[in-house]
């Protein structure tokens, strides 16, 4: 194991894991809604707020799959150390997060959506994004007041997992130290 992986995890673990997972919880709670994370300085290409994520909401039990470029040593190697998180593809019997671009995470097809017994078996795919901005795409549901925006990197795809409501995958978009979310009960518009 690289030194690298031993730093740049929470200084103060309790707090900073509480601040984090309200700013998560808050995002998911009103989608389109851009939070602020910090507390981590996790190894490239993970930004600090998907890092962040990662060690608030995974743990020894919880599989992640790093897609494309986000599938490297020193990340495997930071969060294994920082949470013990195995690994797993994002199969059937794989991750519960997913990490990566929205081009190395696809196709969607691939991830598990829950059963309508346990839909909460599904993934959650941390999205990286060169930009976050509360513009584009037109979001409604619950926790919006009446619509709300994100930039997303599609519209269709995000309509259809909706769609099969109350399967599906839930998302989180990150970029720099900004994170927000959408939770497969938002309807999106183009």
């Amino acid at each position: 194991m690289h030194t690298e992986a031993l730093t740049g995890g929470f200084g103060d673990a309790p707090v900073d894991a509480a601040r984090a997972f309200r700013g998560a919880m808050n995002a998911m709670a009103r989608p389109g809604r851009i939070e602020d994370l910090a507390g981590a300085v996790p190894p490239a290409p993970l930004s600090v707020a998907a890092g962040v994520l990662v060690l608030t909401l995974c743990d020894a039990e919880t599989p992640v799959y790093l897609a494309g470029d986000f599938d490297a040593p020193a990340v495997r190697e930071w969060i294994t150390f920082h949470t013990g998180a195995p690994f797993a593809g994002p199969g059937p019997e794989g991750a519960m997060f997913a990490l990566g671009t929205w081009e190395a995470l696809g196709p969607l097809e691939a991830y598990p959506v829950g059963t309508p017994e346990y839909p909460d078996r599904s993934t959650t795919l941390i999205v990286e994004m060169s930009e976050l901005v509360a513009e584009g795409a037109v979001l409604r549901g619950p926790g919006i007041r009446e619509t709300a925006r994100l930039s997303l990197p599609e519209v269709a795809a995000f309509q259809r997992n909706a769609s099969a409501f109350p399967l599906g995958l839930d998302f989180f978009f990150t970029c720099g130290d900004r994170v927000a979310a959408l939770p497969r009960t938002t309807k999106v518009e183009g």
